[in-house]
């Protein structure tokens, strides 16, 4: 994408302010969460495949395949671990 916003990076910023601030939601377009929520459920199967498919990964390996910035893959392994996903 050599022109605009990058909407990974765009994503991440947000991923990066949810798991700082619950405040967000509150000021958030329900419309605008719901798509949020959405996408980052995709990224959340995306993540479970890609373990399954390639083994344990860390946070860097993560970052390097989904575009995701470091802070964020950490975030996300955590959760999902957390979770009992992974």
């Amino acid at each position: 994408m050599g022109e605009g916003v990058d909407p990974t990076q765009m994503c991440q910023r947000l991923v990066d302010k949810v798991a700082q601030s619950k405040q967000l939601m509150a000021m958030t377009d329900p419309d605008l969460l719901v798509l949020f929520e959405d996408w980052f459920e995709e990224l959340e199967e995306e993540i479970i495949s890609l373990v399954t498919e390639h083994g344990p990964l860390k946070p860097g390996e993560l970052a390097e395949k989904t575009g995701l910035s470091l802070r964020g893959a950490t975030f996300l392994l955590s959760k999902l671990k957390r979770e009992g996903k992974l």
